[in-house]
């Protein structure tokens, strides 16, 4: 019998940290993130957070974004999943805890589609959304 797997979306900034394998991941989510029952999932507003940071000079990366993600999601085995027009039109009934469009597109997706999200950003508790633990 095979098992289910689970989607777990990742927030940027641990999607950063495993990709550049910063210290700051958690264990929780360096050893969860080898486990093969869940899929990781990369979202494209992830991918446009990271590409605006880098231009501004607030994320230093090994090389452009352009050239760097590709190929570390790739590595990793990251899920990218696009920004869907029903995640974009959730944000409108999402309460407007917190002002972060990245964070706020993010949690929209895993409502609509039942995903949990990864993460260390105790923001996304106050909001109607299951956490990976």
């Amino acid at each position: 019998m095979a098992l289910k797997m689970s989607k777990v979306l990742v927030d940027t900034h641990i999607a950063l940290w495993l990709l550049t394998d910063d210290d700051k991941l958690p264990n929780l989510f360096r050893q969860k993130m080898l486990q093969e029952e869940h899929n990781w999932i990369f979202h494209q507003a992830s991918i446009w957070e990271i590409q605006i940071k880098y231009d501004l000079g607030k994320l230093p990366l090994p090389t452009e974004p352009r050239k760097f993600l590709p190929k570390a999601i790739e590595k990793t085995g990251f899920i990218i999943e696009p920004i869907e027009d029903e995640a974009i039109f959730m944000l409108g009934r999402l309460p407007s805890i917190h002002r972060d469009p990245f964070d706020r597109l993010l949690i929209s997706h895993a409502v609509i589609n039942n995903w949990k999200i990864a993460t260390v950003d105790s923001v996304f508790e106050k909001y109607p959304v299951k956490l990976f633990e």
